[in-house]
């Protein structure tokens, strides 16, 4: 039932609170603000400890309201409501039903909330970060074993034999033997640039 009336609560809310504060009606603030007193004053009955005796854990009745305003999305709109500049005037509502809401909850319990549940989710990722650094080590060096160990620029020299150099001597080759098809006794000269002038025509 509580879920119910939260829903019906936060669709009227809805309906109304995205109109410009110019185009709404009297009647329309009016029951913005009643909604906003409703959902104050129904936070604001004090826990009857005859009435909760429940396990220890166990949700009480005012943990269970917070549930459906939060199921129905009302505290999203209570956010909106806080964070809009066009709904100033509804700050003191919205400030005291999210008073109310903590009511039970001591400052040092949702400072520490998180922290554990924090701590957890570091290590979690500290070691999935430590495996993949390990996986990428031992890649690292799986790749430096199977590359071949670095070879000199010299791809050695080789004589031509029945092709004739300067005098009687064979033409000596420094290039790789896959180079030998291009071969001419140009090879490595530079070439005389001949002035445009010089060229012919």
């Amino acid at each position: 039932a509580g879920l119910g009336s939260s829903w019906v609560l936060w669709a009227a809310l809805m309906a109304l609170s995205p109109q410009d504060w110019e185009q709404r009606q009297e009647e329309d603030t009016l029951l913005i603000e009643r909604i906003l007193l409703l959902v104050r004053n129904v936070l604001h009955v004090p826990p009857d400890a005859t009435e909760e005796q429940g396990v220890d854990g166990d949700a009480s009745v005012h943990d269970r309201v917070l549930w459906a305003l939060h199921l129905s999305g009302m505290d999203d709109l209570l956010k909106f409501l806080a964070s809009a500049q066009a709904e100033q005037q509804w700050a003191l509502h919205v400030l005291e039903i999210i008073s109310l809401m903590f009511r039970d909850q001591s400052p040092e319990e949702l400072a520490g909330l998180g922290q554990g549940q924090a701590a957890a989710e570091q290590g979690e990722d500290t070691r999935e970060l430590e495996t993949l650094r390990q996986r990428e080590l031992a890649e690292r060096r799986a790749r430096a074993l199977q590359r071949p160990s670095r070879h000199s620029r010299f791809g050695g020299s080789y004589v031509l034999q029945g092709l004739k150099a300067i005098g009687d001597r064979d033409v000596v080759f420094h290039k790789g033997l896959h180079n030998l098809r291009s071969y001419s006794h140009d090879l490595g000269k530079e070439t005389r640039r001949v002035p445009r002038r010089r060229q012919a025509a």
